[in-house]
Formats: C-alpha cells, structure tokens, sequence
C-alpha cells in the first residue's frame, strides 16, 4: 500500500513498548509524527530517538504526539530504551511499536525490497487531528533525521491551514509568508492582512507572518 498526501492515515492495534496502542484512539484530536525504523540498537536511530524526547516541549506547544516504530519485539525495546537514555543523557518519553509481525509495516510501505526486504526503511510520516497524511520523508540508513526541519514543517502546516498563507523556500517561523493566488478581494486582504504585503510579482505577495 502506497501513502500518499491526503489518504488517511491507516488505523492499526499494535504492542508497544508503552502497552497496546490503537493509532487513531491513541491520536485523538492531536497532530502525529510516526517514524520507522529498521531495528533496534541501531546507532543513528539512537540518536534520533534521544533527540526525540529532547524536543518533548516543542512537540508539546504544538499539539504533536510522536511515535516510533521497529520490527523488534517489545523486550529488546525496553532495553534499546535503556541505552539510549543512557547514551543520549535522555529519557525517552513516547511509544516505540513493536512491529514484529509487520502489520504497521505493510500499511505504511515500510518494506522495500531493493533496501532490504526484512528491515523497514526509515519514513517518517506527519498526521493532521483529521489523521490526514500531510508530509511523507524516506531517509536512507545512513542520513540522521533532521528533526528541526519537522518541526519547520508542523509549524507551515499549522499555520497555512489557519491562514490564506504558504511558506516560501527556507521559511522559518516568524519569517514573512506568501499571500495564496487564488486570494484576489483586495478588501479581503486588507481584513486578513493588516499590516500590509509586498507585490514582488502580481502572483507572489510577501506578508509578515499573520499570527504574529
């Protein structure tokens, strides 16, 4: 099964290292970072997951939920948990699935045989309250997580889905946004924008952030 932006994200019932989970009970009305990787004591996925519980407040402050998943079963995750609290200087603060039957991994597209037709690959899917699929990333085994950039991403997502906005290239928060095409009522725009935009092109009108 191929994810693709906009399907709803597949509902499942697996064991976890926090307990049974049912994804969209589990998720209720918040955001989801759901991440795979390929196994457990794994030196990049140790790192990523102690980053992970790092980031507890900023994923907090925006509504996001995050939770991982490996192929292992639930014994080897509490001492894979060990380690990286150890390692990391962490404690890790959410669920890691433990996906031995591979459930989660063929709703997910998580086996590609060409990478490896045992181990999943490491995506990392973002879910909106609706359990919409907003952003999809497939890294390889040997490239770290750049966890800023979900973060960068929750926050444009949040914040387009609220305002007549999109993100330009490199946005950060707090940066000027792009006023969509399709938004043409100049009283509109005065209404949703009061402090002003810059018509660079007709077509590309810079803001400052609207929730600022």
């Amino acid at each position: 099964m191929t994810i693709r932006l906009g399907d709803i994200a597949p509902d499942f019932q697996q064991e976890s290292s926090q307990g049974s989970i049912s994804f969209h009970q589990w998720l209720g009305d918040k955001w989801g970072v759901l991440f795979s990787h390929p196994a457990d004591f794994t030196p990049v996925c140790t790192t990523e997951l102690g980053f992970t519980a790092k980031l507890a407040d900023e994923f907090a402050k925006r509504n996001v939920k995050a939770i991982a998943l490996s192929v292992d079963p639930v014994e080897s995750h509490h001492r894979w948990i060990g380690d990286i609290d150890e390692t990391q200087g962490t404690t890790v603060n959410f669920p890691i699935l433990a996906d031995v039957d591979r459930k989660v991994s063929e709703l997910y597209d998580l086996i590609h045989p060409n990478a490896n037709d045992t181990l999943t690959v490491r995506s990392l899917f973002v879910i909106d309250p609706n359990k919409k699929v907003r952003l999809t990333i497939t890294y390889p085994a040997s490239t770290g997580r750049n966890f800023h950039e979900i973060l960068r991403v929750i926050d444009s997502l949040q914040l387009t889905d609220n305002h007549k906005v999109a993100t330009p290239a490199n946005w950060q928060d707090g940066d000027d946004v792009v006023i969509v095409p399709s938004l043409k009522d100049e009283e509109e725009i005065k209404q949703r924008f009061p402090k002003g935009y810059k018509a660079v092109k007709p077509y590309l009108r810079l803001t400052p952030q609207p929730n600022r």
